[in-house]
């Protein structure tokens, strides 16, 4: 999660995430404030990428958060992101297959 400002100054949540969905399918997640909306439910609209390859996943999220963090860093914050790895997907990944 990122924080910053939007373009009138208000608090704003920047939520990035890799979810595994069926199929096989990896998806990388970007929402801004979820916290305010309605509905739990992932927009078609926050979905920037999905594919079969988690390389391929970890690059675009990866790319989606530097882009961010520039944007940020670019306003006067103060960022503290770290990149996506293959280490922390790989649990999701063997909880799925393994179905634990």
């Amino acid at each position: 999660m990122l924080s910053g400002v939007d373009d009138v100054g208000r608090e704003e949540r920047i939520v990035l995430w890799i979810e595994r969905r069926s199929g096989g399918v990896w998806a990388v997640v970007r929402a801004v404030n979820p916290q305010l909306r309605e509905s739990e439910e992932t927009r078609p609209d926050d979905v920037i990428f999905e594919g079969y390859e988690l390389g391929d996943a970890l690059r675009r999220a990866n790319e989606a958060l530097e882009d961010d963090v520039v944007v940020l860093e670019g306003d006067g914050r103060d960022v503290d992101a770290r990149p996506f790895t293959r280490k922390e997907v790989l649990p999701l990944l063997e909880r799925w297959f393994f179905n634990r």
